[in-house]
């Protein structure tokens, strides 16, 4: 039998299939969204453990411009829920104890993070000659605009946080985008954002940290359910084929094998994923997408009583230091963070380890994993006793890492995929590891498709 021929193929349910999926079904019928997993969301999963709401994977997100948009366009911001006041509060572990992160100017001449020779140094930002980014890791920029103490003490950690990586690999112009054009631009980091914070009105996009009503998986879920046709899940694409003008996509699942045509498709698969399909196909694109590195992380998500630590948490959480030698890369409190996520009486902490600092503890047995996160919390929280052990989330290719060439990396392999009419790439490797930035590709991905293209 022939393959029917459909509007769309988007290959990846994840958030930027998603969004892909969705958009492109405004200008075209019959958009298919398939992936191998149970589920649509990707590393969007959300469990409920003994009254716990426990996520596996990202815990939080930011709303970009883009994603506002397309949430409002289709009646869904009112899905997400802002983190309560309180989160603005984070810490960082430093000399034995949890110091707040100064929020403000005054509050960072009073912290005690950066000595007063870091603080001078740091002011003193403006000063500092001009410089050439193209090329730097962040540690390069920032020791050069802000100083060694800053990177170390600050910017070193905050990374941590969102990368999981080395501050000395990543790529200034990917991860500090915005920095290094103000310096571009300006001659200077604090200008920048001095000219910047004014006429800018509603650009951005909301305030603060969200998370969803029932968490992050079924916020998926609801996207999921704006599809005409629903995720066909749990099967795997097998291969891809040029056929005159457009594309024959093979794949196998509960029912066996079948195939479909279409014109347009998205690959919104993780980089090696989107590598296997294009090889033969494009291998200079295939050996691109190869060369993209990610950083492994175990989530653990534990259950404590208040009486157990130290001092009750408060805020965000914490992220620990690569010089404090401590395997633990930070905790977040996400029963402070968002109402009915633990039990009455409960807190639910979510503690990440791994990352480039520790990568062999995605594969560490859960007793050994667990006896080293203990101790490290026994001496950052103060904790005593045993916490409840919700579940423990191993992702061995958790976060991408952007190096000193990505952006030009990431152009030289748009410009290959070019080559091959009808296709567009989407994916956290690309332009952010965020969730806003990982949806906003997949609408970049169906605007190539889209009508007029």
């Amino acid at each position: 039998m022939s393959a029917p021929e459909v509007g769309a193929v988007v290959v990846g349910a994840g958030i930027a299939g998603l969004a892909a999926a969705l958009e492109l079904q405004d200008s075209f019928p019959e958009v298919y969204l398939i992936d191998a997993g149970d589920r649509p969301g990707g590393v969007l999963r959300t469990d409920h453990v003994a009254g716990f709401v426990v996520e596996r994977g990202p815990n939080t997100l930011q709303v970009r411009r883009p994603m506002r948009d397309f949430l409002r366009r289709r009646g869904l911001e009112g899905e997400l829920v802002r983190a309560e006041p309180a989160s603005q509060m984070r810490f960082l572990y430093q000399g034995g104890r949890l110091e707040p992160v100064p929020l403000s100017p005054f509050a960072l001449l009073r912290s005690p993070l950066l000595s007063g020779r870091g603080k001078l140094r740091l002011l003193a930002e403006p000063l500092v000659r001009r410089g050439d980014p193209t090329g730097e890791s962040v540690a390069e920029f920032a020791r050069r605009r802000l100083g060694a103490e800053v990177l170390e003490r600050l910017v070193g950690p905050f990374l941590t946080g969102i990368y999981a990586g080395d501050e000395r690999e990543l790529g200034a112009e990917a991860v500090f985008g915005g920095l290094v054009e103000h310096e571009r631009r300006y001659g200077s980091i604090g200008l920048g954002l001095a000219r910047s914070a004014f006429g800018r009105g509603g650009s951005r996009g909301l305030r603060g940290v969200f998370s969803a009503r029932n968490g992050l998986g079924p916020f998926a879920r609801r996207l999921a359910e704006r599809l005409a046709e629903p995720p066909t899940l749990e099967t795997e694409v097998t291969s891809l084929r040029r056929e005159g003008d457009g594309w024959l996509v093979r794949m196998v699942g509960p029912g066996g094998g079948r195939a479909l045509r279409t014109r347009r498709l998205v690959l919104a698969a993780p980089a090696r994923e989107a590598a296997r399909l294009l090889r033969g196909l494009c291998d200079e694109a295939a050996d691109a997408l190869e060369r993209f590195r990610y950083a492994p992380i175990v989530s653990v998500s534990l259950g404590v009583k208040p009486g157990q630590l130290r001092s009750p948490p408060a805020g965000f959480g914490f992220l620990v230091p690569r010089e404090a030698g401590v395997e633990l890369l930070g905790c977040l409190f996400m029963s402070r963070l968002f109402r009915g996520r633990a039990p009455a009486g409960s807190e639910l902490l979510q503690c990440l380890l791994g990352g480039l600092r520790w990568p062999e503890a995605v594969d560490l047995p859960e007793d050994a994993l667990a006896k080293r996160l203990l101790a490290d919390l026994e001496r950052t929280l103060g904790l005593q006793g045993e916490p409840q052990l919700l579940a423990v989330s191993r992702w061995p290719r958790a976060v991408p890492q952007p190096g000193r060439e990505h952006v030009a990396q990431v152009a030289a392999l748009r410009a290959r995929v070019a080559e091959l009419p009808g296709l567009a790439l989407a994916g956290s490797y690309l332009d952010g590891v965020g969730v806003s930035d990982t949806l906003a590709s997949g609408l970049r991905a169906a605007a190539a498709l889209g009508p007029g293209s």
